[in-house]
């Protein structure tokens, strides 16, 4: 099939390719123009706008959106509203909030135009390994976009979850338990790390990657990290959440849902950004007022 990708960035340039190497004809768009001619030159049709994107696809035109979510997202897709004709497909990549999703869709429906919301899972290993790619909205534009999709997901890795925003809603999940897991195997090799045993810490998650009950893709990649630096000691611990997370805990309070260890993950990943919170210093202050233990000195700023 004949679609376009539109955002360049470290999914969306993969996603291009696999494509491309899947026999598919791909128009591609970003703001920057680089990215657009390196992909000419391995095969791809550039366009120069969004006006051009459109030009160059012929009915049902599918066109797929990889921008970050918000702001940049709604923009493109609001111009793509105006460009596309009705039976035209609309796809939104981003991580976004699966009531948007929603709204998208009945907007768009409303102009003839149909909308699928994608969650996509795989990072920068999917050109190699495939995409796992969760998909909201009605099965007959599922249907359209399945040649893409049975390209791009590994067998067995992709799937209508349900109507529109059942996609994200999956995806944010997702990505919820994902920081859990990556708490859980941090917490894990900290304790390893502190044992008196002089551990091999890579040698370690290999061996739990093979045939244990831990055994998972994120563990194979901590290996990986461990054997080039096995203190991490080129590493900040600082780690950031681009809002999954953040939804994941707000959507089980609206629902009742007991998510205690996705919630604490997330307060963990907070906790990081800070060289010392005031909370800590809340429990020393009191320990001292209490018990009389000791307290050490403020660093020097």
């Amino acid at each position: 099939m004949r679609l376009a990708i539109i955002g360049l960035g470290r999914m969306g340039l993969n996603m291009a390719r696999r494509l491309l190497e899947g026999g598919h004809g791909v128009v591609v768009y970003n703001r920057g123009r680089d990215k657009v001619d390196q992909m000419v030159r391995e095969g791809a049709v550039g366009a120069a706008s969004l006006e051009d994107l459109v030009h160059r696809l012929s009915p049902p035109r599918v066109a797929w959106l990889m921008l970050p979510a918000g702001p940049v997202t709604d923009q493109h897709l609001d111009r793509l509203a105006e460009l596309l004709e009705p039976g035209d497909l609309i796809v939104d990549g981003a991580n976004g909030r699966y009531r948007e999703a929603r709204a998208r869709a009945e907007r768009l429906r409303a102009r003839g135009l149909r909308f699928l919301d994608a969650g996509v899972s795989g990072g920068i290993w999917g050109l190699k390994e495939g995409y796992c790619i969760m998909v909201g909205g009605e099965a007959a534009d599922f249907e359209l976009l399945e040649p893409a999709l049975k390209t791009l997901a590994p067998p067995g890795g992709y799937h209508l979850c349900g109507p529109a925003g059942a996609g994200h809603f999956v995806k944010m999940v997702h990505n919820g338990v994902e920081y859990a897991l990556m708490e859980a195997y941090g917490e894990g090799f900290e304790l390893l790390k502190a044992s008196p045993f002089g551990l091999d810490l890579a040698a370690v998650a290999r061996l739990w990657g093979r045939g244990s009950v831990v055994r998972s893709w994120l563990l194979d990649l901590l290996a990986s990290a461990l054997a080039r630096d096995p203190d991490l000691a080129s590493i900040r611990g600082f780690v950031e959440d681009s809002g999954e997370g953040r939804w994941s805990v707000q959507e089980a309070v609206d629902l009742g849902v007991g998510a205690e260890v996705i919630a604490q993950s997330l307060f963990k990943r907070f906790e990081s950004r800070q060289a010392e919170t005031f909370s800590n210093k809340v429990l020393a202050a009191l320990r001292k007022e209490f018990g009389g233990h000791p307290v050490k000195p403020d660093r020097p700023a």
